[in-house]
């Protein structure tokens, strides 16, 4: 059986200048993935587009799994901090209006540089860490479970947690597509349109 690569980072960077290396190496890591793909991400390329010595790779990063790990976790971070923002006034907001806000909030999290997302989402070998990439994660699920027990009473559903999977599994599959697959055609008033769509089907579905 072979064994799993490290994907931890070895040592925290603390201190303003390492801070500085690693966000080099993190960065550099992304502009590979997506301009080389991951095949070619190796921890002497990344090192040569930071323009960091390998031995200071090597300090903070046992290999290049850690790296990807590492874009993976930023660009999550990233994520949830856009959609916490959007998100804020859902709890207070009537079913139809707030399941478009979970819609368009899915598509915007899509948006956030998705030739990365789409790199992530479709290069990187599922092992480790590396299997954390979700657009909706479970803290997005939460968000969501946690808005369908203030909606009860407009809702026909009886089983919340059940619920909450699939609204939010064809939210992601939906936006996914949409956003990665058919970014070029789906733009403006279409995209919109979508948006649209996608809240009906999903609250046709919890209104029974």
């Amino acid at each position: 059986m072979a064994k799993k690569p490290v994907t931890k980072p070895r040592k925290i960077a603390v201190q303003e200048r390492s801070r500085a290396t690693v966000g080099s190496l993190i960065e550099a890591t992304a502009r590979i993935l997506v301009k080389e793909g991951f095949d070619k991400a190796s921890t002497n390329r990344v090192a040569e587009v930071a323009g960091v010595s390998i031995g200071s790779l090597y300090q903070y990063f046992p290999s290049k799994e850690a790296l990807v790990a590492a874009v993976i976790e930023r660009h999550q971070q990233q994520i949830m901090q856009m959609v916490r923002s959007e998100l804020a006034q859902v709890r207070d907001q009537p079913l139809d209006q707030a399941i478009r806000r979970f819609v368009a909030v899915a598509v915007a999290a899509h948006r956030l540089d998705p030739q990365l997302h789409r790199v992530l989402a479709e290069q990187i070998p599922r092992v480790g860490r590396l299997e954390k990439l979700e657009t909706f994660s479970r803290e997005n699920f939460s968000l969501f479970r946690a808005y369908l027990e203030t909606a009860r009473d407009e809702l026909a559903v009886d089983d919340l947690e059940l619920a909450s999977f699939v609204c939010v599994t064809t939210i992601e599959a939906l936006t996914h597509n949409a956003v990665l697959h058919h970014g070029k055609v789906l733009t403006g008033d279409r995209m919109d349109a979508l948006i649209d769509e996608g809240a009906r089907l999903v609250t046709g579905y919890l209104k029974g």
